[in-house]
């Protein structure tokens, strides 16, 4: 027992992540995963500066293996790791606006997922032209410097990027806890924001940048309150949708730009999919096209097909909309933060304004340096002879320079300058040269220094600056811009089929709709033994149907939602389908497009009460309404109509009336007790109320009434001989 407590030893648990997984979670954020201001993760930085030091800005490509071999002196990671990275940086994989790296050879594609790349023999690289302003003056102290992994060589802590690049390209990473997601924004509309920024950080940066754009095109979906909130907070879900042709020659769609999120393979199985699912028709085929010339998914449609309602459901249900989850997460001065585009400028401005002052001040020692060279020439070249006449007699080599810095009192260093001078230079015009280029560093180094102290100056030199990038490499949106109201929404309502139904409920408590095209086809209905038909409508598919019950209540439904029938089957039963509670009963239903006309509702102790119908419209789509209508008295019967109606109301001692709707006063509530119709001795009730032309009268009208209420007339003998109909018989 005593070795077993050796192999263990119990610790708390948040003392045990503190130490072992917290280093490794700060070190994916804060060395792998998360980009800093520069806009470049460590991994591609490494990679980058190593391609600049090997001479890839300005020499011919290399291949891609010499470069990943090199970048391994920087980055300990094994050369897959790296040569993926270097991938996505290439103008042929195409995931970034501007491109980093000039490449030649397969690369792959963004917009592909099955579309691999070549190995790194056989693919050749070297720097795009904007590094240019990606390594602009970093000999010149503009960042820090660190030992590489080994200590054998040095590496820059961030580059001196002489405009936003962070907002310039994608960047997406997954580090541990938290993640980055950050959207590409034209160049054009960057800088015009950065500008604009420079003179006024509180300004509207919504007038300059509208929407991201995105290496593979595509449509973005502007909505103004989702940009806002981009701009201010980093957060915010862009939609994005792709583009498509018509060929109406060869009659078929053709896709060519998707969204930055989404691949081709996954578009066409989301397609073949909905086709499927029934989702979307009138399509003959779906196949892949991509070529040298770019993306294309064709789809082969029918002659007859919207072409626009397709597009409009495969926006719908697939990912050619989609959506960019904006999560701009970047690191500052050694700290994750969500900053938003306004936040990110200032930081980088911040961090810009720092690299200026640094390149400002080296380039300031520099010519002090140089004008301290000159100032001791200027004594030498006062008197040349003087000079020559020591460098002549001086016996030994290691004593000229001290006899100079004797002859002139100058240092060893501006001895040592003069002591190098050509005997050729050393003639009218060198000495005039020497002497104006003194004037012209008083000057230059006047100027820088006051360059460094006025930050106005260095604010508006930055903007000279990103002016004439924007000149040089800025081009045109590849993303569209269309307003959010200009988009067509499809809704579950359009997916759904339109066509005419006959529907039928049953005595029993069973529902069918059945198309018209298959009732021609089988009219023989089926029925459970001892059942038949109390009601049946004709009317179409994509509507609304509301069922009343025993119990005072109301289930809606759509009619869609239930399933096609043929004559031949029982149907539905309404118990499961509507979810009725124990002993319920569906008296009859009213199938209705827009909540219009108005309901009679007849009770035993004589009333009825006239309802509207839109009483039982809703906002949100409650399936069951309770107290649908009075249960003062049990109910005798239920007519919808839209025009007056004469309806006949019945007492059980066969004393009758009709009366026509026009004569009900209308309530807005719908559990009005109603007003009485039909007057009855004591204990007597009313049978059933319905619609005269359901009563099989030889002549109504002898039963009419036109003041309420009354006894009503006992029915006549030629009437009593017809067949009594049920309650809700037609």
């Amino acid at each position: 027992m005593a070795e077993d407590k050796n192999l263990y030893k119990e610790q708390i648990i948040t003392d045990t992540l503190e130490v072992n997984y917290m280093p490794y979670a700060m070190s994916a954020i804060l060395s792998r995963a998360i980009p800093e201001i520069d806009g470049f993760k460590p991994s591609h930085r490494k990679l980058l500066y190593t391609m600049y030091k090997k001479g890839l800005l300005t020499g011919s490509r290399t291949k891609s293996a010499n470069v990943v071999g090199e970048t391994m002196r920087l980055n300990p990671h094994g050369d897959q790791a790296i040569y993926e990275t270097m991938v996505r940086m290439t103008r042929g994989n195409g995931s970034l606006l501007h491109p980093y790296v000039d490449s030649k050879g397969n690369f792959g594609k963004v917009y592909s997922r099955d579309m691999a790349f070549a190995a790194s023999r056989y693919t050749e690289v070297k720097l795009e032209k904007i590094c240019e302003e990606v390594f602009r003056d970093i000999d010149k102290d503009t960042v820090d410097f660190v030992d590489n992994y080994d200590g054998e060589m040095k590496e820059p802590v961030l580059l001196p990027v002489t405009f936003p690049t962070i907002l310039a390209n994608c960047t997406q990473g997954l580090a541990v806890g938290m993640a980055t997601n950050i959207c590409s924004f034209n160049l054009h509309e960057l800088i015009d924001a950065t500008c604009s920024y420079i003179d006024n950080p509180e300004c509207d940066l919504l007038q300059y940048i509208q929407a991201p754009d995105f290496s593979t095109g595509g449509t973005c979906v502007y909505n103004k309150s989702v940009m806002s909130s981009v701009i201010e907070t980093g957060r915010g879900s862009i939609k994005v949708r792709g583009k498509y042709r018509y060929d109406k020659k060869n009659n078929c769609i053709e896709i060519y730009e998707v969204p930055y999120t989404t691949t081709a393979e996954v578009i066409m199985d989301d397609i073949i999919k909905i086709f499927k699912e029934g989702k979307i028709k009138d399509i003959q085929d779906v196949r892949d096209e991509t070529d040298i010339n770019g993306l294309k998914i064709t789809i082969d449609v029918k002659k007859s097909a919207n072409v626009e309602d397709i597009m409009n459901k495969i926006y719908r249900f697939t990912t050619l909309q989609d959506s960019f989850a904006c999560n701009f997460n970047i690191i500052v001065d050694g700290a994750p933060m969500v900053l938003g585009v306004r936040g990110i400028l200032k930081h980088w401005l911040d961090f810009r304004i720092k690299c200026l002052k640094r390149q400002i001040a080296h380039d300031i020692t520099a010519k002090k340096d140089r004008l301290h060279l000159l100032k001791g020439l200027e004594k030498i070249l006062l008197d040349i002879d003087k000079a020559i006449k020591i460098i002549r007699e001086t016996e030994k080599d290691d004593l000229v320079i001290p006899n100079l810095m004797w002859g002139f009192g100058i240092d060893e260093i501006q001895a040592n300058f003069i002591a190098e001078i050509k005997l050729r230079n050393i003639n009218k015009e060198y000495i005039i040269n020497k002497l104006d280029e003194i004037d012209k560093l008083l000057k230059e180094i006047e100027d820088l220094e006051d360059l460094i102290k006025t930050d106005k100056r260095i604010r508006k030199y930055i903007q000279n600056q990103l002016r004439a990038i924007e000149k040089k490499f800025a081009k045109e949106r590849k993303t569209d811009i269309i307003h959010e109201e200009e988009v067509v929404v499809v809704t579950q309502d359009q997916m759904i089929e339109e066509y005419n139904v006959r529907l039928f409920l049953s005595e029993e408590g069973y529902f069918k709709k059945i198309p018209l095209t298959a009732l021609r086809n089988n009219p023989e209905h089926k029925f459970k033994e001892g059942d038949s038909f109390i009601q049946e409508s004709d009317w179409h598919n994509k509507s609304e149907i509301i069922f009343f019950s025993d119990k005072q209540s109301v289930y809606k439904m759509k009619i869609y939602d239930f399933p096609d029938r043929k004559a031949g089957e029982i149907g539905d039963y309404l118990v499961n389908s509507l979810g009725l509670e124990d002993g319920e009963k569906i008296l009859c239903f009213v199938p209705t497009d827009g909540y219009t006309g108005n309901l009679l509702f007849g009770f035993a102790n004589g009333k009825i009460a006239k309802v509207p119908m839109d009483s039982y419209a809703t906002k949100n789509n409650r399936k069951k309404l309770i107290n649908a209508y009075s249960d003062v008295s049990p109910i005798a019967g239920i007519e919808f109509f839209t025009e007056d109606i004469d309806v006949a109301i019945c007492a059980e001692n066969d004393r009758l009336l009709v009366i026509n709707s026009s004569l009900i006063p209308l309530k807005t509530t719908k559990s009005s007790q109603g007003v009485q119709v039909l007057k009855m001795k004591k204990g007597m009730n009313a049978k059933y109320m319905k619609h005269v032309d359901k009563c099989g009268f030889a002549e109504y009208k002898v039963y009419r009434v036109k003041n309420i209420p009354v006894a009503g007339s006992f029915l006549k003998d030629a009437d009593r001989q017809n067949k009594q109909l049920s309650l809700f018989d037609d």
